[in-house]
C-alpha cells in the first residue's frame, strides 16, 4: 500500500478550474431567497451610487452656478437621504450574505464529513490523520471568503461596471476610450495571475497539509518524542516544514502582490489620458466643469470595481486550489461499498467460510498478502490466529469485518457472502476489539456506550464486570461518569484497553474479532481478562490474533498463518505434537 508521509506532499487530481468554480457555486443556487433578497439590496445601492456623480454634475452645473441656495439644498438633503438609504440596504444584505456563506461552508464540511465516513480504512491507512483534518478545517475555511465574495463583491461590482460604462459612453465616447486605454494592462495582469499564482497557491496548500500532519503526530505522540529526549530533533524537523511553507507562501503572496500596482498603474494611465484628452484635443472650457468632474467621478467608480474585481479574482485563484482538494475527496469512491443489490444481513448465527479467498492491496495488485485461503469456523468455535509479522493474520479478520473486500474467492457468513449485505447490518452485529485501545473524550460510561448506543446501566456494568474493568473503575472518584480523554489521562494502558473491551462486548456480538485485543496488558491484568472472557468466548464464534501464544492455548483451533496462507492448523495440543512452525513458535516464547 502507498503512504504518503507528512514531508511528501500529496497527489492532487488536476481538474478544470471552470468545473470547481461551477461545482462551487451551485451551492449557493440552494438559497435562492437569500441570494435574490441581496440583489435586489445590490441592485438599489448599485443605482445610487451611479446616480451620484449625476447629482454633483446637476448640483454643479446648475444651483451652484446659478446661485440657486434653495436647489442646493434641496440637492444636498436628498444626497443625504439616499447615501442613509445606501448604507442601510448595505448593512442588510452583508448580514445576510455572511449568514448564507457560513452555513454554505456548514453544509461542505457536514458533506466532507460524512464522504470521509464512508471511506475505507485503506484510505486513512495510507495518509497522515493531519493531512485529512487540513482538508476538513483549513480547506473548508478558505471557501466561506470566497463564497461570501461571490455576492458581496462579484455581483455589486459587475454591475457597477456594466452601469458605469453605459452612462460613460452616453455622457462622452471619446473620454471613455481614453480612460479605458489602460484595460489590456489589466487583462494581461489576470492572465498571469490565472497561470502562475494557481499553481503557486496549489504547492502553499500542500505545505499547510504536511505542517497540520507533522503537528498532529508530534502531539499525538509526544510521549515518545520526551522518552527519547528528541524534542531537539522534532524542533529542528518542524523548522525545515516551516521553511518550506514560508518559501511556497512568498512565492504565492509575491504573485498576488502584483496585482494591485497593475491595477494602479493603470488608474494612472487612464486619469492622465483623460485630462489629457479632455484639456489638450477636446478643449473643455469652464462651462463644462461639471461634465468633467462627473466623469472623472465615474472612472474613479469604473477603477474601483475593476480594483475590486481584480481582487476577487486573485482571491478565487487563491482559494480554488482548496476547493480542489475539497471535491478530490467528495469524488472518491470507497473501496468498500454497499452493492446495488445489498440486503440486510438476518441475525447471525455465527458460521463463517473462507472460500479460496486471495487479497492484494488495490495499488499493489501483483502483490498478494493472501493466497487461496479456505476454511470453515462453525457457531461458538473460538480460532486462533498466529503466525509472523505481515503473514496475513489481521487480513483475514478485516476480510470477515469487510474493512477489505477480497481480491478472489469469497467470505461467507451463515451462507451470506458479506460482499452482498449491507455493511452496517454486517458491522452492527460483530464485535471487534484491535490493539489500540482509543477512547473518546467524554465519560467511562459514555465509551462503554458507544458499542451500544442504548445500553442499560446494568448492561454497561456488567459488560464492564466481564473483563474486570468495574472494580478500578468504582475506585475513581466520579465511577463511571469519570472523565477521560482520548489519551486516556489517568488510565494505565491496561485499565484503557479493558474499557475498549468492555465497550465491545456490551453488543453481546455473536461473532468477536479480538486483534491483539491483550498485546497492551500487563501479566496481572491479563489473567483477569483471561479470566473474564472464556465464558464468553463459549457463547460465540471467536477470532483471536495473538502474539503471546500462552493467551490462546484453549483455542479450539489455531491456525499459523505464514506465507499467504494456512501453514498447518489444530488444538494446541496436537500442533505442539507435530513440532512443527507452532511448536517452534510457542518454544521461542516459553524459553
Amino acid at each position: 500500500m502507498a503512504i504518503n508521509s507528512t514531508r511528501e506532499d500529496e497527489e492532487l487530481k488536476q481538474s478544470l478550474k471552470a468545473d470547481v468554480i461551477k461545482r462551487l457555486f451551485r451551492y449557493l443556487l440552494a438559497y435562492k431567497k437569500e441570494i435574490a433578497v441581496v440583489t435586489t439590496l445590490i441592485t438599489i445601492t448599485v443605482a445610487i451610487g451611479i446616480a451620484f456623480p449625476l447629482l454633483i454634475q446637476y448640483t454643479i452645473d446648475g444651483p451652484i452656478l446659478e446661485g440657486d441656495t434653495k436647489g442646493l439644498f434641496l440637492m444636498v438633503g436628498g444626497m443625504v437621504a439616499l447615501a442613509g438609504l445606501n448604507l442601510a440596504c448595505n448593512i442588510i444584505w452583508r448580514r445576510i450574505m455572511a449568514r448564507t456563506s457560513n452555513e454554505v461552508v456548514r453544509r461542505i464540511r457536514r458533506e466532507l464529513y460524512v464522504k470521509l465516513q464512508k471511506l475505507g480504512v485503506d484510505f486513512f491507512d495510507s495518509r497522515p490523520a493531519g493531512k485529512i483534518l487540513a482538508r476538513v478545517t483549513g480547506d473548508v475555511n478558505s471557501l466561506k471568503d470566497v463564497l461570501e465574495s461571490s455576492i458581496t463583491q462579484l455581483i455589486p461590482e459587475s454591475f457597477t461596471v456594466v452601469a458605469v460604462l453605459v452612462v460613460m459612453i452616453i455622457v462622452s465616447p471619446k473620454l471613455t476610450l481614453a480612460a479605458l486605454a489602460s484595460i489590456p494592462v489589466i487583462l494581461v495582469g489576470v492572465f498571469f495571475c490565472e497561470i502562475v499564482a494557481h499553481k503557486r497557491w496549489q504547492a502553499l496548500r500542500k505545505k499547510d497539509s504536511n505542517m497540520a500532519a507533522f503537528i498532529h503526530e508530534d502531539i499525538a505522540g509526544i510521549g515518545i518524542v520526551q522518552s527519547f529526549s528528541a524534542e531537539r530533533e522534532a524542533e529542528a524537523e518542524f523548522n525545515d516544514i516551516v521553511d518550506e511553507h514560508k518559501t511556497a507562501f512568498k512565492r504565492a503572496v509575491l504573485v498576488a502582490d502584483m496585482f494591485s500596482p497593475t491595477i494602479e498603474i493603470s488608474f494612472g494611465v487612464g486619469s492622465f489620458l483623460l485630462y489629457f484628452i479632455a484639456i489638450k484635443v477636446m478643449h473643455l472650457d469652464v462651462n463644462s466643469v461639471g461634465t468633467l468632474t462627473a466623469f472623472a467621478m465615474y472612472m474613479g467608480m469604473f477603477f474601483g470595481p475593476i480594483r475590486n474585481l481584480a481582487n476577487y479574482y486573485n482571491k478565487l485563484i487563491t482559494n480554488i486550489s482548496a476547493a480542489e482538494r475539497i471535491f478530490e475527496i467528495m469524488d472518491l469512491e470507497p473501496t468498500v461499498k454497499n452493492a446495488s443489490d445489498a440486503y440486510e444481513l438476518p441475525p447471525m448465527q455465527g458460521n463463517v467460510r473462507f472460500e479460496h479467498v486471495a487479497f492484494a492491496y488495490p495499488d499493489e495488485p501483483d502483490k498478494l498478502i493472501l493466497t487461496d485461503v479456505s476454511f470453515e469456523a462453525k457457531e461458538g468455535e473460538t480460532i486462533a490466529l498466529v503466525g509472523p509479522t505481515g503473514a496475513g493474520k489481521t487480513t483475514i479478520v478485516s476480510l470477515i469485518s469487510r474493512f477489505y473486500n477480497a481480491t478472489a474467492g469469497k467470505v461467507c457468513i451463515d451462507g451470506n457472502d458479506v460482499n452482498a449485505v449491507d455493511i452496517k447490518s454486517l458491522r452492527q452485529q460483530l464485535g471487534i476489539m484491535t490493539q489500540d485501545n482509543y477512547l473518546f473524550s467524554g465519560t467511562i460510561r459514555d465509551n462503554i456506550k458507544y458499542g451500544k448506543e442504548d445500553a442499560t446501566d446494568e448492561e454497561i456494568i456488567n459488560a464492564a464486570k466481564a473483563v474486570h474493568a468495574h472494580d478500578f473503575i468504582m475506585k475513581l472518584e466520579k465511577g463511571y461518569d469519570t472523565e477521560v480523554t482520548e489519551r486516556g489521562g489517568g488510565l494505565s494502558i491496561g485499565e484503557k484497553q479493558l474499557i475498549a473491551f468492555a465497550r465491545t462486548l456490551v453488543k453481546d456480538p455473536k461473532i468477536l474479532i479480538l486483534d491483539e485485543a491483550t498485546s497492551n496488558i500487563d501479566t496481572k491484568t491479563e489473567i483477569l481478562v483471561q479470566q473474564g472472557i472464556e465464558e464468553l468466548l463459549k457463547k460465540r464464534t471467536s477470532f483471536v490474533v495473538a502474539h503471546r501464544l500462552s493467551t490462546i492455548r484453549n483455542a479450539d483451533r489455531i491456525f499459523v498463518i505464514d506465507d499467504g496462507g494456512i501453514l498447518e492448523q489444530g488444538s494446541h495440543d496436537e500442533l505442539i505434537s507435530r513440532k512443527g512452525a507452532y511448536y517452534n513458535l510457542y518454544s521461542a516464547q516459553i524459553v
